[in-house]
């Protein structure tokens, strides 16, 4: 089955992340436009499916580049989380080049299983979140409360594409906010690379110009819009969150939010 995220509603089907995100659009949070590929749907389009494999091109052919990301059964419970253990692949243009992107996430369910074994779970299922790629001025990610045990947000930002940030290739902009977005603590660090998407598909490394590289990539103005974003996704979740966005024109994006499960 393929679903526009609004419709992928059960984790069961879709997974944990399709799930979180059509809870997000339902809640009119700002979601990038996209669609859902089921555990069956992945299988059969990965095998060569012909059915399949039309459905999937016939999703993709209004979004132009995208991004492909798991959405496991089971992903990013209150026990775990399963942050970086699935392949994402972003600016992918073209049917083919997201058949090959939902083959590569497939593929990566084999590596999750150790993982999943060490924690003494089940075996999973994965499914897949096809999204317009957001091609940011910023990107990053958000804990609505501190990881290591205090009671405000942290915020971590760079220039570009936020996989500079949860890749570690950057050490990131880094605030500890109020719950009003107000910054109590803030460290400013050179950012001298960015992650931004290539012109005929994929990424590339792009030098940070040197006024920028040592700049914060975020004003107060954002840092608020971000704490309402926090605010908002801890409302529709009903826990404390660990947020993926993105700022492209001024506008602030959701990509991800999965409870929070590192707090000290």
């Amino acid at each position: 089955m393929i679903a526009a995220l609004a419709g992928a509603l059960d984790p069961a089907i879709f997974g944990g992340k399709a799930a979180a995100l059509a809870a997000a659009v339902d809640a009119g949070l700002p979601v990038p436009r996209g669609f859902a590929v089921s555990v069956d749907a992945l299988a059969a389009a990965v095998a060569g499916d012909a059915a399949a494999t039309a459905a999937v091109g016939e999703a993709a052919g209004p979004l132009g580049p995208v991004a492909v990301r798991s959405s496991a059964v089971g992903e990013d419970g209150a026990r775990a989380s399963f942050a970086g253990q699935y392949a994402t692949v972003l600016a992918v243009r073209g049917a083919g080049a997201v058949l090959d992107a939902l083959a590569t996430v497939h593929a990566s369910a084999a590596g999750a299983a150790d993982y999943r074994r060490r924690l003494g779970l089940p075996a999973g299922r994965v499914a897949a979140v096809v999204q317009e790629l957001v091609a940011p001025d910023v990107a990053g990610v958000l804990f609505t409360r501190d990881p290591m045990g205090g009671a405000g947000m942290v915020v971590e930002a760079s220039w570009g594409l936020g996989e500079a940030v949860v890749s570690g290739l950057v050490t990131p902009d880094h605030w500890l906010l109020d719950r009003d977005g107000a910054v109590l603590r803030e460290r400013t660090a050179r950012k001298d690379v960015a992650i931004r998407p290539a012109d005929g598909g994929g990424t590339r490394e792009e030098p940070v110009a040197a006024p920028c590289a040592g700049l914060p990539c975020l004003d107060a103005a954002a840092l608020a819009r971000l704490a309402a974003l926090g605010r908002r996704c801890v409302a529709v979740f009903g826990a404390e969150q660990d947020v993926e966005w993105a700022l492209a024109g001024g506008r602030v994006y959701l990509l991800q939010s999965r409870p929070l499960t590192a707090v000290a």
